[in-house]
């Protein structure tokens, strides 16, 4: 597939989102995830680190 089509084709794909009414929802443990990094962060817990040091980390 020539990159104009697969181009065509995503356009294609994201145009037709918002017309689906079926709604995804997000699993339970997303929810859990979301409630503990809240909670760290709220009482100063967090640990926070830049794009660039994570890029090193991960050798990227």
């Amino acid at each position: 597939m020539a990159v104009l089509e697969w181009l065509q084709a995503m356009e294609t794909l994201w145009d037709s989102l918002p017309h689906e009414s079926t709604e995804i929802k997000s699993p339970e443990w997303h929810e859990e995830v979301l409630s503990d990094r809240k909670e760290k962060i709220e009482s100063g817990h967090a640990n926070f680190i830049s794009l660039d040091d994570l890029k090193s980390k991960h050798g990227k």
